[in-house]
């Protein structure tokens, strides 16, 4: 039973990642109404607590108008029960600023009855903070 649930949990995670970037309506099937997405950090556009499919459908938006990823090698999942987490690394700018980051991450997802409940990413945030710096307006 276990192992049913680990490859469930798997199935469900990699159908997300595959579907990012893609089709809405099925991104948003496979995640629970009540969503939990967190991004920690402050001064970048992402960071914060995002809510259900209307939280997710904004972050969404948001990341596709101010950050340009790209993912230079597939992310390993690792699986156990109802978690799976998720490595990877991403390089990208930040299109306010112009700024390129890298940002070596690791998703921990909660998958239950099929569905993404939790998404708790960890960043290096200070990389995506100092990318989405301003510069300091020089005044005469």
């Amino acid at each position: 039973m276990k192992n049913e649930v680990t490859q469930e949990s798997l199935q469900v995670v990699k159908d997300f990642f595959g579907a990012l970037g893609g089709d809405k309506e099925e991104l948003l099937a496979l995640v629970a109404e009540d969503i939990e997405w967190i991004i920690p950090g402050e001064d970048w556009p992402l960071a914060g607590t995002h809510r259900g499919h209307a939280g997710l459908a904004d972050l969404l938006q948001k990341a596709s108008d101010e950050v340009e990823t790209t993912y230079p090698k597939p992310p390993e999942f690792v699986a156990q029960g109802e978690r799976v987490f998720v490595i990877g690394v991403a390089t990208g700018k930040i299109k306010a600023t112009n700024k390129m980051f890298k940002d070596d991450w690791v998703f921990d997802i909660t998958v239950r009855n099929g569905k993404l409940m939790i998404i708790r990413e960890y960043i290096d945030t200070q990389a995506l903070a100092r990318a989405s710096e301003m510069p300091a307006s020089t005044k005469p």
